[in-house]
């Protein structure tokens, strides 16, 4: 079955692979809401994992806040993001692991590769992953 593109304003695209490029040797890690379905704001939450260059593990306290946050401004959980500072933007085994929100969308940004940076789009559910094809619109 085909999944239709999820179109990712490209503020807000530029906004996370800036945000993987300030700190090229960690995964960071994120939260992005949407309004009607639609992404619209990053929210950064600190990498508390114990090898956060291999891995990442959302700040608990942080990662609720960012939720509050989005719930007193109207919005939903849309992704979680986060990067690969020398892999592929495909989910490791681990990000298949510890997924835990199956109706969210994880973004992994790779700077693996030659002077582009990558974001790929998946579904995670019971350890499957199902690439969403990303398109970028200018709202």
């Amino acid at each position: 079955m085909n999944q239709p593109d999820i179109q990712i304003p490209r503020k807000l695209a530029n906004q996370l692979l800036h945000l993987a490029q300030l700190s090229p040797d960690l995964e960071v890690c994120g939260l992005v809401s949407s309004q009607n379905s639609v992404p619209y704001l990053c929210y950064p939450v600190a990498n508390v994992a114990d090898q956060p260059a291999q891995r990442f593990l959302l700040d608990a306290a942080a990662q609720i806040a960012a939720l509050k946050a989005m719930r007193e401004r109207g919005e939903e959980l849309f992704a979680i993001y986060h990067s690969h500072p020398t892999a592929p933007a495909i989910p490791s085994s681990t990000d298949l692991e510890l997924a835990a929100y199956p109706n969210a969308l994880y973004l992994i940004i790779s700077l693996n590769t030659k002077g582009i940076l990558e974001m790929r789009g998946f579904h995670i559910n019971q350890q499957i992953a199902q690439e969403i094809p990303l398109t970028l619109s200018e709202d």
